[in-house]
């Protein structure tokens, strides 16, 4: 089964009543014009309701309709791309992801790498283990933060 059929049927699957099928978390400067935006259509066009946060405003912390946003959709989809863990907001965003799979477990995550060895991101290597090192540098004094 393919990536958009494995979602159609995990999302209709649950029992639970979503406001959106699918939340995308994504870093926008990496994915948002390419990759991410035709995600986006193609699920849109399999009549697999998405939310894509490329309209709300940016701030120090992910606002309240973000938060509300991951916690009514069935499904949780991670694109991971070569600097997705340079950005605070998406590592942010991660913890919250994490969060809600914890609190509700029919909620399901799905992992999408985009220019990225998926092998770097488990194990913290390349581009990604460095932007994480520099952050729990830059968070050293702030333990809930790292």
């Amino acid at each position: 089964m393919d990536f958009l059929n494995n979602i159609r049927a995990t999302s209709s699957s649950s029992t639970h009543q979503w406001k959106y099928d699918v939340f995308l978390s994504f870093r926008g400067e990496d994915t948002h014009e390419g990759f991410t935006r035709h995600l986006y259509k193609a699920l849109d066009d399999k009549g697999i309701d998405t939310f894509i946060g490329d309209k709300l405003s940016r701030g120090e912390e992910i606002s309240e309709e973000l938060i509300q946003a991951m916690k009514n959709s069935s499904i949780l989809v991670i694109a991971f791309s070569e600097n997705y863990a340079e950005s605070i907001w998406c590592l942010d965003e991660l913890a919250e992801i994490i969060e809600c799979t914890k609190k509700d477990k029919e909620v399901k995550i799905r992992l999408v790498s985009y220019n990225v060895d998926p092998s770097e991101i488990r194990n913290q290597k390349g581009n990604f283990g460095i932007a994480l090192a520099n952050h729990e540098k830059k968070f050293k004094n702030n333990k809930d933060k790292v």
